[in-house]
C-alpha cells in the first residue's frame, strides 16, 4: 500500500497489491463526512449509548447522561426537526472538500431515519414525517458526492433482537477486549454475555435486517458505501455475515462495505485514534470534532482546524481516508461551530486538496513530516514549521523540475546534494537530497511544498 520513490517512471504510482472492484473511488478519496443524528438529538444527548448506560468517550467510565431506556426513547414521539435542510448539508460537504458522506439511517437504538415498512418506530411516524434519508441521498448526489449509509446491525428497540431493558444494565462486556483477555478467565467479565433471542425470534430479526437493507439498496438509487456498526454484540456466524454480503452484492454489486460486517468487509475502520500500525489495504479513520458523535450542547472540547487538518494529512500519508463527524441539532439545523470548522477546512482544501486526495503514501522518503505522492509530484506537509530550511532525502534529484508552495503557487529555490562516492547504475537517475530555504508562512493552516518531477 506504500509507494517507494525510485527512479523508475512509475515510481509515484500506488502499487496494485490490493484491489477494490467497483469501489476504486474509495482508495485515495482522502476526506469524507459522517453525520450522526436521530430523535435523541432533540434532547441534546448522544444517540443510542445513553440508553444502555455507557459513555462513548474513549477511556471514560462515567456516563454523560443519566437517562432510562424509556426516557431516552421518549423524544421519538415528538421529533420534529423543522430546520433540517439536506441541500445546505450537501453544499457544506462540498465546500469542505468531502468526497463522500455517510448518514445514520438507523443507529443502535432502533429509530429508522428513513421510511420503512418493517417498523413504525421511525421518522415516518413522527410529527415531521419526511424521509430525511431520501432527502440526504438526493442532495448529496446532486453535489457530485458519493453516498454512504450507516446501518446498525443491532436494534436495541426491536422485540426480537431482543430489545434492551433496564434489567440488561450494566451493558455486557461480551466481545470487548477485557472479556477475551486470558488473564480474566473465570472472572465475571469473561461470561458477561448479551441476552440472546430464541431461535424463532432470531430468525424473525434476520428477516427484519434483510428487509430493511433491501429497502435501502433498492429504493434510494446508487448507494456507494454501507457503514455497518454494532458487530461486537454477536459473532460472525450469528450475524450470517456471508449471507448478508451476498444479499447486498446481489442488489448493488459495486457498493463498498466496511469491516464491521464481520469477516466480509472491504476496508478497515479504526475509530477516534490512529492504530498502532497503519492497516494494509484500504482503511478509514472515523473521528469526532468534539468528544461526542451526536449533538450535545455541553460538547465544547473541540479539536482545532489545524489539529484536524494535521490528522487528515497524517491519515493520507498512511494510505487512508479521514471520515470526520458532525451532528445536527434536534431541530435539524447544523452546529454553527462545526460549520465554521468545515468552512475553514474547505478553505485549506481549495488550494491543498491535490496533496491529500488521489495520492499515495510514500516509503524511502526521508522527511520529518507527512508526505504523499502522485505521478510526477511529491508533497511535503509542514506540520512543524521549519526554521531555516526544508531537507528531503531519498528522491531522484535529477528529475526535479521545480518546487512550489501550494498556498501561493510561488516557485521556491532549491539546491541538490549528492553523496560523492555513490554512482547510479547505468540508466538510473541519481538519488540524493533536496535543500529548500524555509518559505515564509503563507497563513494557511498547514503549508505544503510540492516537488515536481519530469
Amino acid at each position: 500500500m506504500t509507494t517507494a520513490l525510485a527512479p523508475a517512471p512509475a515510481s509515484f504510482l500506488r502499487p496494485t497489491d490490493f484491489t477494490l472492484p467497483g469501489g476504486e473511488w474509495f482508495i485515495g478519496a482522502g476526506f469524507g463526512l459522517f453525520v450522526h443524528w436521530d430523535h435523541a438529538s432533540q434532547q441534546g444527548i448522544e444517540i443510542s449509548w445513553p440508553l444502555v448506560g455507557r459513555s462513548i468517550i474513549p477511556g471514560s467510565d462515567g456516563v454523560e447522561e443519566a437517562v432510562s431506556v424509556e426516557g431516552y426513547q421518549s423524544s421519538a414521539a415528538t421529533f420534529d426537526p423543522v430546520e433540517w435542510d439536506a441541500v445546505a448539508l450537501a453544499r457544506l460537504a462540498k465546500r469542505a472538500g468531502a468526497r463522500y458522506v455517510v448518514f445514520t439511517a438507523r443507529h443502535h437504538a432502533g429509530y429508522s431515519m428513513f421510511h420503512t415498512a418493517q417498523s413504525d418506530f421511525g421518522i415516518e411516524h413522527s410529527p415531521f414525517g419526511r424521509d430525511v434519508t431520501r432527502e440526504f441521498v438526493e442532495a448529496i448526489r446532486a453535489e457530485g458526492i458519493r453516498v454512504g449509509i450507516y446501518y446498525s446491525l443491532p436494534d436495541w428497540n426491536h422485540p426480537d433482537y431482543p430489545a434492551f431493558t433496564m434489567s440488561d444494565r450494566p451493558y455486557p462486556e461480551e466481545h470487548w477486549p477485557a472479556a477475551g483477555d486470558p488473564a480474566n478467565a473465570g472472572r465475571p467479565v469473561a461470561v458477561d454475555k448479551h441476552r440472546r433471542a430464541t431461535p424463532e425470534q432470531w430468525g424473525r430479526y434476520q428477516e427484519y435486517l434483510r428487509a430493511q437493507l433491501t429497502e435501502i439498496l433498492t429504493g434510494y438509487g446508487t448507494i456507494d458505501l454501507l457503514w455497518f456498526d454494532g458487530e461486537w454484540e454477536r459473532s460472525e456466524e450469528e450475524w450470517d455475515s456471508a449471507g448478508l454480503r451476498a444479499l447486498i452484492k446481489s442488489l448493488q454489486p459495486d457498493v463498498v462495505i466496511n469491516d464491521r460486517l464481520l469477516g466480509q468487509g472491504d476496508y478497515q475502520t479504526p475509530e477516534q485514534g490512529f492504530p498502532v500500525t497503519a492497516p494494509r489495504g484500504p482503511w478509514e479513520l472515523c473521528l469526532t470534532i468534539g468528544q461526542m458523535w451526536a449533538w450535545r450542547p455541553g460538547d465544547t472540547k473541540s479539536k482545532s482546524t489545524i489539529s484536524l487538518i494535521t490528522t487528515l494529512v497524517e491519515v493520507a500519508s498512511r494510505g487512508g481516508n479521514l471520515l470526520l463527524n458532525i451532528g445536527p441539532k434536534g431541530d435539524g439545523s447544523l452546529n454553527e461551530s462545526q460549520v465554521r470548522t468545515l468552512e475553514e477546512i474547505g478553505a485549506w482544501m481549495d488550494v491543498h486538496a491535490e496533496s491529500v486526495v488521489g495520492v499515495s503514501p510514500t516509503t524511502g522518503v526521508d522527511f520529518y513530516g507527512p508526505s504523499t505522492a502522485r505521478p510526477g509530484a511529491l508533497y511535503l506537509h509542514l506540520v512543524m514549521r521549519p526554521i531555516e530550511q526544508v531537507v528531503v532525502r531519498g528522491i531522484p534529484v535529477g528529475r526535479v523540475t521545480g518546487v512550489r508552495l501550494l498556498a501561493t503557487g510561488e516557485q521556491l529555490p532549491y539546491e541538490v546534494n549528492l553523496e560523492v562516492h555513490e554512482q547510479p547504475a547505468p540508466g538510473e537517475d541519481p538519488v540524493g537530497e533536496l535543500r529548500i530555504p524555509a518559505p515564509a508562512a503563507s497563513g494557511a493552516a498547514i503549508d505544503v511544498i510540492a516537488i515536481d518531477f519530469a
